[in-house]
């Protein structure tokens, strides 16, 4: 199966990693907006950013940097103290992020992600980093929200706190390449079903992967921590239905799948989880253009979504 699609949304894909290292050496102009070492940290988002926003969160404070948690904008717990809140906005215009970092002004440091430098989330946040040249034309994000981990895990690498065992970003980066190029395997595509699953840090990369199938493609997807597979997900799995674990699975896992009649996932060298867990995210993103492409859905224009939410005054 091809590595690469007719769609704008394909070759958006493709072109991650480029991109990611653009946003690596960004990072000398981008480090005000970014969260200093001992500080207690919130980061918030919506949709594809909150997801991006709690694989930060984990790798942040598993490397000692920080405490930090993570939040949907909306669900953020006014009056509880951080030294910093970090939003995650590909339009600068999400009305919820919006929203919450006007109402923080001038109680709490603020910093945001954005790209595109003339929307009104320059005024709100007290610093920004701009990733303009990751911004995208395709309604569904792929390589901004990538880009946005890529900056980040950069900067953590900078300050020499990545947590044990995730790979600096050359590394990761030379894993995308493969990511891109690589055949999917042809019997995926066809599934009725997905599930993926994600341990620390890349649970929110599963999240964003099911995610990425229902927008794209308007497929039947889950996603959850992969030790809680097997408190009740697996019922779902059998012939006809696929399993996608970011990184490597717990022990005995791919012989739960087997037993089930299940379809594990596994790159080219046949092991599940021997890309970084952010490379392996672009064959997920690949996969919801090739089910959208197939079920005649136009991955450019998914249904029922734009650019960004937008809420009227006086709403609800």
């Amino acid at each position: 199966m091809s590595a690469i699609g007719s769609s704008r949304t394909s070759a958006e894909i493709a072109s991650q990693p480029a991109v990611w290292r653009q946003a690596a050496a960004s990072l000398p102009r981008q480090a005000s907006a970014l969260p200093r070492r001992g500080e207690r940290v919130a980061v918030v988002g919506c949709g594809t950013s909150w997801f991006m926003a709690q694989s930060y969160a984990v790798l942040r404070e598993t490397g000692g940097h920080g405490e930090t948690d993570a939040f949907a904008a909306s669900e953020f717990p006014v009056g509880r103290r951080y030294d910093r809140v970090l939003a995650i906005t590909r339009s600068g215009t999400t009305t919820e992020v919006l929203d919450l970092l006007h109402r923080l002004k001038g109680t709490v440091a603020t910093g945001a992600v954005t790209a595109d430098p003339d929307t009104p989330v320059m005024r709100a946040a007290d610093a920004v980093a701009v990733l303009d040249f990751a911004d995208e034309e395709s309604v569904v994000q792929t390589r901004f929200a990538t880009a946005n981990l890529a900056l980040l895990r950069a900067h953590l690498e900078s300050e020499n706190a990545l947590p044990a065992g995730v790979l600096p970003l050359d590394d990761v980066v030379r894993d995308a390449e493969r990511a891109v190029s690589e055949p999917l395997d042809a019997a995926v595509p066809g599934a009725e079903q997905f599930t993926f699953l994600g341990t620390g840090w890349t649970c929110g990369l599963a999240l964003e992967a099911a995610l990425k199938m229902r927008e794209a493609a308007g497929a039947w997807t889950e996603a959850y921590p992969a030790m809680e597979y097997r408190h009740g997900p697996i019922s779902i799995t059998g012939p006809g239905r696929v399993t996608w674990a970011f990184g490597r699975l717990p022990e005995g896992l791919a012989g739960d799948v087997d037993r089930v009649g299940g379809t594990l996932v596994a790159d080219s060298t046949g092991v599940a989880g021997s890309l970084d867990p952010l490379a392996d995210l672009i064959r997920a993103q690949r996969l919801a253009v090739v089910c959208a492409e197939a079920r005649g859905h136009d991955p450019d224009r998914p249904r029922n979504l734009t650019r960004s939410v937008v809420l009227e005054d006086g709403r609800a």
